[in-house]
């Protein structure tokens, strides 16, 4: 990771949308990474006909892959997926270094179209409950993690904090926003796009009993005895109520880059950038890829799957069709 130089009012010049920008600042022992997204984002939802609060849902979990699966030191996949029995039943983002993403959300629309009726489209109510699980894959010689936490109706930035309280055991704080933007294009003609913005910063000093938190309570307790949890580091508790003041237009606003975000949070502790490696919309599905799956299936199952004469295989991520002779499996 390539530094870039400390941050001041007049420094770095702008990473922009659709990169992710790592920062530490050393005054206070924490390191983050920092993303605002815009064209990326905008073209992963825009192919798909999401209710608008889907669409919402869909572009956090976007942005919190992001924060996550940028942290891979080598080439590998982080992916993000929920199982839930919401309105959302699923969301999947996948994310493959260096910074290829692809994203879908499964969901009952007449289940959404009621909630919107009765005005009830908070995030976590669509998401409902559930497990949330993420997954590192960084290749053939490495083993593969997977951590899971429960969805019970916190929203995707509290279910990030459980996760890494319980399996990595790291202070963190995570901040997300989304919106939806009407822009006029250069014919005057008005325009949708999405954007979205993210901030992460984790708690990392040398020495590991200060990054250390006791367990936490194992529930079985008498309700008269106190289970103080401990004084958190004078640092973190800083640090994390720093980013506790930010706003969600900062994070989506683009007369607000990443790097005036951080100075304005950081700057009398002093900030540190590196170097901005970049995201973008792109699908791994192929039709080689998919050719080799249906090459394993039973006679049995390639003729279920017959329709009209054809096999039809659509993407679920980017909506691309891939369309098969059956004749070419018949053996």
């Amino acid at each position: 990771m390539s530094e870039v130089g400390n941050l001041g009012p007049r420094s770095v010049p702008p990473a922009g949308d659709d990169a992710v920008l790592p920062f530490e600042i050393e005054g206070l022992d924490v390191r983050g990474r920092v993303i605002q997204m815009g064209p990326a984002l905008t073209s992963m939802l825009a192919r798909h006909d999401y209710p608008l609060p889907v669409s919402k849902l869909l572009g956090e979990a976007i942005v919190l892959a992001v924060l996550l699966g940028s942290s891979l030191k080598i080439e590998g996949q982080f992916l993000l997926q929920t199982q839930t029995d919401g309105p959302v039943d699923m969301l999947v983002v996948d994310f493959r270094t260096p910074g290829r993403l692809r994203a879908y959300a499964r969901f009952d629309a007449a289940r959404v179209a009621e909630m919107a009726s009765a005005g009830t489209l908070e995030p976590a109510a669509l998401l409902g409950k559930g497990i949330l699980g993420m997954t590192i894959d960084q290749g053939p010689h490495t083993s593969r993690y997977q951590g899971i936490v429960p969805l019970d109706g916190s929203s995707l930035e509290e279910v990030a904090h459980t996760y890494f309280a319980q399996s990595e055991q790291i202070p963190t704080r995570v901040r997300l926003a989304v919106a939806e933007m009407m822009t006029r294009d250069d014919g005057g003609a008005m325009a949708h796009s999405w954007r979205a913005g993210g901030l992460m910063v984790q708690f990392l000093p040398q020495s590991e009993e200060r990054m250390r938190r006791r367990d936490l309570p194992g529930g079985d307790a008498p309700a008269h005895v106190d289970t103080d949890e401990g004084d958190e580091d004078d640092a973190w508790v800083e640090a994390s109520s720093l980013v506790g003041t930010i706003e969600d237009h900062e994070l989506i606003d683009p007369e607000v880059p990443a790097e005036r975000l951080l100075y304005r949070l950081f700057h009398e502790r002093g900030v540190r950038v590196f170097e901005a490696s970049g995201v973008r919309d792109q699908c791994s599905c192929s039709r080689e890829r998919i050719e080799g799956v249906l090459r394993s299936f039973s006679a049995e199952e390639i003729t279920e799957s017959i329709e009209d004469g054809a096999i039809t295989v659509t993407c679920e991520f980017c909506g691309l069709r891939y369309v098969f002779d059956p004749a070419e499996f018949a053996a």
